[in-house]
């Protein structure tokens, strides 16, 4: 009897360790879950931050790209502008010499002053395709377009009397003032 009463006493407290340690184990396992949800949701939250971070720094970025490809553009048709500038500017000169040479050939119609004037023709076009024109010298002066190098006796006043050399226009800039002689 005193075997059979130890026996119960040790199984009641082994029921009782066993009870205690199951509570001991779901305290931890509610401390650790709790602890758990806490780092996950302080993981989360700093996540949540560095993703926003990473956004910004995503659309900055993207802005960037996007305002240097808009300068690259611009700075790409400035360099065409230049280049055609400097290039008409040049032709310009042989404009002017097959002028030069079509006024020293006179009234004598030849078949090669007439190849001179299609030459001319030829080369008036196509800078006109590319957007050089001749400046206006028939609607008077005009300080943005013309240069005045002299006065011109039989002219009226701020009227053009002698076009001593053609002014251009690129694309409506001036490329070439016409240098020409006032009337006062």
């Amino acid at each position: 009897m005193a075997n059979e009463q130890n026996e119960q006493a040790q199984d009641l407290s082994s029921e009782q360790a066993a009870q205690n340690n199951e509570q001991f184990q779901a305290e931890d396992i509610e401390q650790v879950a709790d602890a758990g949800v806490e780092d996950l949701k302080a993981q989360i939250s700093k996540l949540e931050e560095s993703l926003k971070l990473e956004k910004a720094r995503t659309a900055n970025a993207v802005y960037e790209a996007q305002k240097s490809v808009e300068r690259i553009q611009r700075e790409s048709e400035k360099h065409k502008e230049t280049v055609l500038e400097k290039f008409a500017k040049e032709l310009l000169d042989s404009v002017d010499n097959l002028e030069r040479a079509i006024q020293a050939a006179g009234d004598q119609e030849t078949p090669l002053l007439e190849g001179v004037k299609l030459t001319l023709k030829s080369l008036l076009t196509t800078l006109e395709k590319f957007g050089v024109v001749e400046a206006d010298t028939q609607n008077g002066f005009n300080a943005d377009l013309h240069q005045a190098v002299g006065i011109d006796p039989n002219a009226k006043a701020n009227q053009i009397g002698t076009v001593l050399q053609k002014g251009y226009t690129l694309n409506g800039r001036l490329l070439r003032p016409a240098m020409v002689m006032v009337g006062q």
